[in-house]
């Protein structure tokens, strides 16, 4: 009598439990590991308005420059989604990438893979490059293309002009889309997108870089699923200066982009 009365508390206590409550120990569960998480920050930007802490979805991007992540912890601390740099150009491949990849989903943190663009080399080559990188993993988030200037490249220096630019990034997406069956995020940084007339390529989700201002003062009314909003954050499980990023919608938005896109 006393083990089916303990049973029946059990069972009450159990009920009492949100969906919410549970989902974080569930691996790869569509869910909020935080809810508008507020990191600290190295070097803080002054919010008048838009504050990234208003949105309830928080993530990073990581690349070899952090090393092993304890990720559990970054997932407690608010870390809702990863990106992470898996190629650059059509001959480079990122030695943490599949230790990230693979301790990313052990943690239930939803991730993507991302290639940096390399301007010397044909956008084909490089898309064929991340191909055989990057794992086909349906649970994963749709792949992105990273579109920046580097000025600090030793070996390019080559800028083409904004057509070409958009015709090459038009080529890798296509290819990549086509593999993956995911239509890719475009990740882009104001001058960047300024210069290439980005405003005018449409049909992507985009990633925006914003640091010192909330997009829509920096890219207008250009649509945007991700915002970069410091490259300085403090996130507990990784060491030094981290980038966080937020998801541009509510909870449940988030929760129904994840179930469109992870499977």
């Amino acid at each position: 009598m006393r083990r089916f009365a303990a049973f029946i508390m059990l069972t009450l206590l159990g009920a009492c439990s949100t969906v919410d409550d549970l989902a974080p120990s569930l691996p790869g569960a569509p869910s909020v590991a935080v809810r508008a998480p507020r990191f600290d920050d190295s070097d803080p930007h002054e919010w008048d308005s838009g504050a990234p802490w208003s949105y309830a979805v928080h993530g990073t991007d990581v690349s070899k420059y952090q090393t092993s992540v304890d990720w559990p912890a970054a997932r407690a601390s608010g870390i809702s989604f990863v990106f992470i740099k898996a190629t650059e150009g059509g001959d480079r491949f990122d030695p943490y990438f599949n230790e990230h990849w693979s301790r990313t989903k052990a943690a239930g943190i939803p991730r993507a893979a991302y290639h940096f663009y390399y301007f010397c080399t044909p956008a084909a080559t490089q898309a064929r490059w991340f191909i055989q990188n990057v794992p086909r993993d349906r649970s994963a988030m749709p792949p992105v293309l990273d579109m920046e200037w580097n000025p600090q490249s030793p070996t390019c220096k080559l800028r083409p002009n904004a057509a070409t630019v958009r015709s090459e990034m038009s080529t890798f997406l296509e290819i990549v889309e086509k593999h993956y069956g995911k239509k890719p995020i475009i990740y882009t940084s104001i001058d960047f997108f300024d210069e290439n007339g980005l405003s005018a390529f449409r049909g992507y989700p985009y990633w925006l870089r914003s640091v010192a201002g909330h997009p829509r003062k920096r890219y207008g009314s250009h649509p945007f699923t991700f915002w970069q909003y410091t490259g300085t954050g403090i996130v507990p499980g990784i060491s030094g200066k981290a980038d966080i990023n937020v998801f541009n919608g509510t909870e449940a938005a988030w929760n129904k982009w994840l179930r469109q896109n992870t499977r």
